[in-house]
């Protein structure tokens, strides 16, 4: 059974930073692109990061870019992390944040090209 579960979201100022986990298990997540997805209220999910099958190349929105870091581990007892590691957040990065893999071979920015998708983490910034 494949699983994607983020941890990490939270109430922070702004100007604070979180880290963002998944956890992803059932499939070998070392062969899939991982990224990073958020939905803030009434708008639609936009592309976050995110990081190649390797590790060794990383995508990032321009409004994120110097900001926010995206890296993942190899697996440990089956399950793969990935990590967003958000600093100088400011109050227009509130959303829902999800995790999801993709087959893909180069990383890609669009949602479609995703083929599992976690339940999300609420991150909240207060101004």
């Amino acid at each position: 059974q494949v699983q994607l579960v983020e941890s990490g979201g939270g109430l922070v100022q702004a100007g604070g930073s979180l880290r963002l986990s998944c956890a992803a298990s059932g499939r070998t997540f070392s062969s899939y692109v991982m990224g990073w997805f958020r939905q803030a209220p009434g708008k639609e999910r936009e592309f976050v990061a995110a990081i190649s099958r390797s590790g060794g190349s990383t995508y990032y929105a321009d409004s994120v870019k110097g900001r926010f870091t995206i890296s993942r581990d190899s697996a440990k007892n089956t399950v793969y992390l990935v990590y967003l590691l958000m600093n100088s957040l400011k109050p227009e990065d509130t959303a829902v944040y999800y995790c999801a893999a993709a087959t893909v071979t180069i990383a890609s920015r669009r949602s479609d090209d995703y083929d599992y998708w976690g339940q999300g983490t609420q991150v909240t910034v207060s101004s």
